[in-house]
């Protein structure tokens, strides 16, 4: 029985717990703030990049892994005894993490299938915990490749921000169909899907992002909720109450309510949110 490993990048907003246990290796992408890089692994303390981010002068800017940093993890793990890996990774169309990672694999000579999650945060977690498990159970390369796409294709990612400033200073707005940049206090949901931003409702207010979740609830009550996973930047105190609204399709305990990453936070801005879905 082949035994095959699990590697993804520090965009992904997942419980720690979860990485131990089912032995994923997170690869992390870096943020320059004012100058001085930090590795974004140590930026995972519930506010400190926030602090971070309120405080320099200038937007923090975010770098995929260097190649030689993948082909390290994968020769490491290849030691390690690993005959296989799957390495699972942020949206091409957000970052050059998939990019480096093919080429740092190439370096290696390892047998690594890289895979482009065309999502990023808890929904290419729904991916990496689906496809760990499957390794740890000791299925076969292609079945968990089989249910990689599977999660994919039953996947939905909403994302909402209150300003549109981090987004254009970052030249992510060019990626979000049909905004123009003068409405940066406007508030917006975009839905992540087929690796462009679409925006699906705009708004001033908090009562864009209500209404916004009221139609969300009615669209998804047609179908069979596996998990959920709510992200956010800044309070938790709206995640909370989508939480408890979204209650309705699933269960609590499998609606995960976590604090995004640095490189998230970094295009979205403080006060911005997402929603992600994975159906049964």
């Amino acid at each position: 029985m082949s035994k095959i490993k699990i590697v993804t990048d520090s965009s992904i907003t997942i419980e720690p717990e979860l990485v131990e246990s089912l032995g994923i290796t997170v690869v992390p992408l870096s943020v320059m703030i004012d100058g001085v890089i930090y590795n974004d692994n140590d930026l995972k303390e519930e506010g400190k990049f926030l602090n971070l981010m309120r405080q320099s002068k200038e937007l923090p800017k975010t770098s995929q892994p260097p190649v030689g940093v993948f082909a390290e993890v994968y020769e490491s793990l290849i030691k390690e005894g690993a005959d296989k890996i799957v390495s699972i990774h942020i949206t091409s169309s957000l970052s050059g993490t998939v990019e480096a990672a093919r080429q740092g694999a190439t370096i290696a000579g390892a047998d690594v299938t890289v895979i482009d999650s065309t999502f990023t945060d808890q929904s290419m977690k729904h991916q990496v915990v689906q496809a760990a498990i499957l390794a740890e159970q000791g299925a076969s390369l292609d079945d968990i490749l089989a249910k990689i796409e599977e999660v994919r294709q039953k996947s939905e990612l909403f994302i909402g921000v209150s300003t549109l400033e981090n987004l254009v200073k970052g030249g992510r707005i060019g990626r979000v169909s049909g905004m123009i940049s003068s409405l940066l206090n406007i508030r917006v949901v975009m839905e992540l899907k087929d690796s462009t931003l679409n925006p699906v409702a705009k708004g001033r207010g908090q009562k864009t992002f209500v209404k916004w979740l009221d139609s969300f609830i009615d669209h998804a009550k047609g179908d069979q909720v596996a998990e959920i996973g709510i992200s956010y930047s800044g309070t938790p105190d709206w995640a909370n109450t989508m939480k408890n609204k979204l209650e309705v399709l699933v269960a609590g305990e499998h609606i995960s309510v976590l604090e995004t990453g640095s490189i998230i936070q970094t295009h979205t801005g403080e006060g911005a949110f997402a929603v992600m879905v994975r159906y049964e």
